[in-house]
């Protein structure tokens, strides 16, 4: 089963939103989420702190800031079929 890494941060509208993209995607194509608080460490702060939400798979930001269902789930289709 394919991982999915979620970076996100407490008090954030975008990742709340995000979460819910998400979920409805999981349901449909079976992946993992992992969800990643960036404040537990300051490389992860350093490295997201202005992009997130951030949605990751093998290595690869899909999508960050703004996330949409449509292009999310394009990007995830071609990730995991």
């Amino acid at each position: 089963m394919k991982q999915v890494l979620f970076y996100t941060r407490n008090q954030c509208g975008l990742c709340e939103d995000a979460k819910i993209t998400l979920k409805l995607l999981q349901d449909e194509l079976g992946f993992e989420t992992i969800e990643i608080d960036i404040e537990e460490t300051d490389e992860l702060t350093e490295r997201f702190g202005l992009m997130i939400p951030v949605v990751e798979l093998d290595g690869e930001i899909l999508q960050y800031g703004q996330i949409d269902y449509f292009t999310l789930s394009k990007r995830l289709h071609e990730k995991t079929r």
